[in-house]
Protein backbone atom coordinates (compact mmCIF):
# COMPACT_ATOMS: atom_id res chain seq x y z
CA UNK A 1 0.00 0.00 0.00
CA UNK A 2 1.40 3.40 -0.93
CA UNK A 3 0.44 6.51 1.03
CA UNK A 4 1.69 9.91 0.02
CA UNK A 5 0.83 13.57 0.33
CA UNK A 6 2.71 16.70 -0.75
CA UNK A 7 4.29 17.22 2.69
CA UNK A 8 4.65 13.59 3.85
CA UNK A 9 7.33 11.13 2.72
CA UNK A 10 6.24 8.14 0.68
CA UNK A 11 5.64 5.02 2.79
CA UNK A 12 5.56 1.56 1.32
CA UNK A 13 4.30 -1.52 3.09
CA UNK A 14 5.19 -4.87 1.56
CA UNK A 15 2.56 -7.55 1.83
CA UNK A 16 3.73 -10.96 3.00
CA UNK A 17 3.86 -13.62 0.36
CA UNK A 18 2.50 -17.12 0.84
CA UNK A 19 5.86 -18.65 -0.13
CA UNK A 20 7.94 -20.17 2.65
CA UNK A 21 11.30 -18.63 3.41
CA UNK A 22 14.44 -20.19 2.01
CA UNK A 23 15.61 -22.99 4.25
CA UNK A 24 12.16 -23.51 5.76
CA UNK A 25 11.18 -27.20 5.62
CA UNK A 26 8.47 -27.94 3.10
CA UNK A 27 6.08 -30.83 3.50
CA UNK A 28 5.62 -32.44 0.08
CA UNK A 29 2.24 -33.67 -0.96
CA UNK A 30 1.89 -37.45 -0.47
CA UNK A 31 1.96 -38.40 -4.14
CA UNK A 32 4.47 -35.79 -5.32
CA UNK A 33 7.22 -38.41 -5.67
CA UNK A 34 5.03 -40.70 -7.77
CA UNK A 35 3.94 -37.75 -9.91
CA UNK A 36 7.56 -36.77 -10.58
CA UNK A 37 8.56 -40.35 -11.41
CA UNK A 38 5.64 -40.63 -13.84
CA UNK A 39 6.64 -37.33 -15.43
CA UNK A 40 10.23 -38.62 -15.75
CA UNK A 41 9.01 -41.80 -17.48
CA UNK A 42 6.93 -39.68 -19.86
CA UNK A 43 9.97 -37.52 -20.66
CA UNK A 44 12.14 -40.57 -21.33
CA UNK A 45 9.50 -42.02 -23.66
CA UNK A 46 9.28 -38.68 -25.49
CA UNK A 47 13.10 -38.70 -25.78
CA UNK A 48 13.06 -42.21 -27.24
CA UNK A 49 10.49 -41.21 -29.87
CA UNK A 50 12.36 -38.01 -30.75
CA UNK A 51 15.63 -39.95 -31.15
CA UNK A 52 13.88 -42.54 -33.31
CA UNK A 53 12.57 -39.70 -35.51
CA UNK A 54 16.08 -38.22 -35.76
CA UNK A 55 15.44 -35.10 -33.66
CA UNK A 56 18.45 -35.41 -31.38
CA UNK A 57 18.10 -31.92 -29.91
CA UNK A 58 14.53 -32.58 -28.73
CA UNK A 59 15.63 -35.98 -27.47
CA UNK A 60 18.44 -34.45 -25.43
CA UNK A 61 16.10 -31.84 -23.94
CA UNK A 62 13.60 -34.54 -22.95
CA UNK A 63 16.35 -36.67 -21.38
CA UNK A 64 17.56 -33.73 -19.29
CA UNK A 65 14.00 -32.93 -18.22
CA UNK A 66 13.46 -36.56 -17.20
CA UNK A 67 16.70 -36.66 -15.23
CA UNK A 68 15.69 -33.46 -13.44
CA UNK A 69 12.36 -35.03 -12.46
CA UNK A 70 14.17 -38.10 -11.13
CA UNK A 71 16.56 -35.90 -9.13
CA UNK A 72 13.68 -33.93 -7.60
CA UNK A 73 11.78 -37.15 -6.79
CA UNK A 74 14.83 -38.50 -4.99
CA UNK A 75 14.91 -35.45 -2.74
CA UNK A 76 11.34 -35.88 -1.52
CA UNK A 77 10.39 -37.74 1.60
CA UNK A 78 11.97 -37.87 5.02
CA UNK A 79 15.57 -36.80 5.23
CA UNK A 80 17.66 -38.97 7.55
CA UNK A 81 21.04 -37.48 8.34
CA UNK A 82 23.56 -38.01 11.11
CA UNK A 83 21.58 -40.68 12.94
CA UNK A 84 24.47 -43.11 13.15
CA UNK A 85 27.31 -41.72 15.21
CA UNK A 86 30.79 -43.19 14.86
CA UNK A 87 32.34 -44.86 17.88
CA UNK A 88 35.02 -42.84 19.62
Amino acid sequence: MIASSPSAPVAWKAERSARPKAGAPMMPEPDARQRLLLQAATCHERARKAAHDGDLEASARAILEGLDCERRAGGLGPQVLQLIKPRS
